[in-house]
C-alpha cells in the first residue's frame, strides 16, 4: 500500500494491531537521491510520520524498530574511522538526511507519545536478492550476465578504493529482531561488523568465483561526487545488549548472491 495515504495506513493499523513494527520502507538509493532531493526527503520523511502517527492510536503502543543508515554519520570529523552512536550526524546526500530525518522522527514519537521505538543504523549490507542498484548485487549481477553472454565481458565499476564495513544481510535482519525483543525504547544502535574491507578485494574475491575471463572498467557514471572514504562500525552497545555477531563470511555473503544472481539471469526473472 502506498504509506504517504495516511487514511489508508491509519486503517491498516486499526485491522492488524500489530505488536512488533519493523519499518524500513524508504527511497534506498544514496545515487538516486541527488536526481530529486526534495521527493526523496518528503517521501521517506512523510511515509514514517503518517506511520509513526497511526502507532501511538493504538492501545497498547506496539514496540517499532526504525531502520535508519550509517549514512547518516557521512563524512566524520577529526579523523574518525570507527564510529558509534555518539559520533556526530554529518550527512553528505538527500537520502542520508532523509534517514536522518527517519532517525529523529522516531525519537520524537518516543519523547513525546511514549511509543517504544528502537532505531537502528546499519552499515552496509548485501546477499542473495538485493536489488542491482547497489554495488555488490550489480557486480553480481554482470558477472552472471557475462557468463551466459547476455552481456561483453566487462565488469564495470565505481570508485573501488572506498573501504565499507560490509555484513550480509542476513545477519542484519537476525539484529534487527534481537533489538525488537531487548531494545532499549528511544536508544539507537549500531549495526555492522566492525572491519572496513575495500571494494577492490571484494570484486577480486567475486572474480574468483567465475571461470569467465573479465575485464574490471571504471565507468564515470557509477561514481560519486561525494562520498567518504571508509566507514568501520563500532556496534559494541548492540553486542552488550544482545550478543549479536556475524556469522555469515564475506566469501558466502558473495557467493550466495552470485549464485541467486545466476538462477535469476537463467530463468529470465
Amino acid at each position: 500500500m502506498d504509506l504517504l495515504d495516511r487514511d489508508r495506513v491509519d486503517a491498516l493499523v486499526r485491522e492488524v494491531q500489530p505488536q512488533w513494527v519493523f519499518h524500513l520502507a524508504a527511497l534506498s538509493s544514496p545515487a538516486a537521491s541527488w536526481d530529486d532531493p526534495a521527493a526523496t526527503i518528503a517521501t521517506n520523511a512523510g511515509l514514517e510520520a503518517n506511520l509513526l502517527a497511526a502507532l501511538v492510536k493504538q492501545k497498547p503502543m506496539p514496540r517499532v524498530v526504525v531502520v535508519g543508515s550509517a549514512d547518516e554519520y557521512g563524512r566524520p570529523g577529526a579523523g574518525a574511522r570507527r564510529l558509534d552512536e555518539a559520533t556526530p550526524l554529518r550527512p553528505l546526500s538527500p537520502y542520508a538526511v532523509s534517514k536522518v530525518t527517519q532517525d529523529l522522527l522516531a525519537l520524537q514519537y518516543h519523547l513525546s507519545h511514549g511509543l517504544a521505538a528502537i532505531r537502528m543504523r546499519p552499515f552496509n549490507h548485501a546477499g542473495p536478492r538485493q536489488a542491482p542498484d547497489f554495488a555488490l548485487a550489480s557486480f553480481a549481477q554482470q558477472v552472471a550476465r557475462i557468463e551466459l553472454g547476455k552481456q561483453p565481458p566487462v565488469l564495470k565499476v565505481g570508485n573501488l578504493e572506498t573501504r565499507r564495513d560490509f555484513t550480509d544481510v542476513r545477519d542484519i535482519v537476525r539484529a534487527y529482531l534481537l533489538a525488537a525483543e531487548k531494545g532499549k525504547p528511544g536508544e539507537v544502535y549500531n549495526v555492522g561488523s566492525g572491519t572496513a574491507t575495500r571494494l577492490r578485494r571484494l570484486v577480486a574475491l567475486l572474480l574468483k568465483m567465475t571461470r569467465a575471463t573479465i575485464t574490471v572498467e571504471v565507468d564515470p557514471a557509477r561514481q560519486h561526487a561525494v562520498e567518504a572514504e571508509v566507514y568501520v562500525c563500532d556496534a559494541r552497545r548492540l553486542q552488550g545488549l544482545t550478543g549479536w555477531r556475524p556469522r555469515i563470511s564475506l566469501e558466502r555473503m558473495l557467493r550466495d548472491t552470485l549464485d541467486d544472481w545466476r538462477h535469476h539471469e537463467r530463468s529470465g526473472a
